[in-house]
């Protein structure tokens, strides 16, 4: 199948312009890198609403907190790696802790800046920004996703975390689909085991799942674009179901979706499960989807954990 691909931060920028157009309450803030982040199409769009703090994370996340106090609604744009760790003291002590009602747009996150390697690949930010109270952890998709989270992540009442990829991706959403903070998106049916995928490993997983269909296994495949608070209920059925979990993610499977379902299993004892990502290991630079498939997170290993996870299913 082709897809259409779109860039997110594309997507996400268009839709952050669009939405200042009735949202007075929007400031928009960029730490001099609003070209990369597509911040750029609302500064044009709204100069006076627009702030670049320059390379200043720390302090821009501060500024945030502080216009949040005002009744003004923040959008903090910089790189994912740079948010979760030059800047976590900021997000936690004064964002988090005071439940303030910031945004974070994430950008170019997993491995998405492939070129620029392990300085600024970002894979520990799902098990970061998870591990602090208060704060909303949204996985993004692809574009079409985007322009409907982006409004809802907007108008959520607190701190709000979203991660975006900097590469173009496939589309795998329809306009039609509908998107709640907090709740996993179905996108195929299956009964010998469930895939719950997030961000733009959902493509993946969806390939994975048609080419195991040839081969007589039944895989059903969810998103789980809100990592926390996650859709526990759907997820127990869900594993109840079909007996068998694996988790994809582009991420360290330390503390992100993987070690998050894990948890829920744990609890519930419901399936065997298994998870694909990053092996806790920092990444070269690359391709993009070259560093994907060399870093464990290729269409071959998810349907290779599936049909495993299968056969262990059937041995009882």
């Amino acid at each position: 199948m082709e897809y259409t691909v779109e860039a997110i931060r594309n997507a996400y920028g268009q839709a952050l312009a669009e939405l200042g157009k009735n949202e007075q309450r929007l400031i928009v803030i960029d730490a001099d890198v609003s070209n990369s982040t597509r911040s750029v199409l609302f500064a044009k769009e709204f100069p006076d609403r627009f702030i670049n703090m320059g390379i200043a994370e720390a302090n821009m996340v501060c500024f945030a907190a502080g216009l949040s106090t005002l009744g003004f609604i923040p959008v903090v744009n910089t790189f994912s790696f740079l948010l979760c760790e030059r800047a976590l003291d900021q997000i936690r002590s004064s964002v988090a802790y005071n439940n303030l009602n910031v945004k974070f747009a994430a950008n170019y996150g997993g491995l998405s800046d492939s070129y620029d390697g392990a300085s600024h690949h970002s894979i520990s930010d799902l098990a970061i920004i998870r591990s602090i109270p208060n704060i909303t952890l949204i996985n993004i998709s692809d574009a079409v996703c985007m322009r409907k989270m982006l409004p809802k992540i907007i108008y959520h009442n607190g701190p709000v975390y979203f991660r975006l990829c900097r590469a173009e991706t496939p589309i795998v959403h329809s306009e039609d689909d509908v998107f709640e903070i907090g709740k996993a998106n179905p996108v195929r049916e299956g009964k010998d085991l469930v895939i719950f995928a997030t961000g733009i490993m959902l493509w993946r997983a969806v390939e994975a799942a048609k080419r195991l269909e040839k081969e007589n296994i039944s895989t059903k495949v969810a998103e789980i674009h809100t990592i926390k608070p996650i859709d526990e209920e759907y997820i127990v059925e869900a594993a109840k179901g079909t007996g068998a979990v694996l988790t994809v993610e582009e991420a360290n499977v330390l503390g992100g979706l993987g070690g998050t379902v894990a948890e829920i299993l744990c609890r519930e004892r419901t399936a065997f499960f298994d998870t694909v990502g990053i092996q806790d290991c920092f990444a070269q630079s690359g391709g993009y989807e070259e560093l994907l498939d060399t870093y464990g997170m290729s269409i071959e290993v998810i349907c290779d954990k599936c049909r495993k996870l299968v056969g262990l299913k059937k041995r009882g």
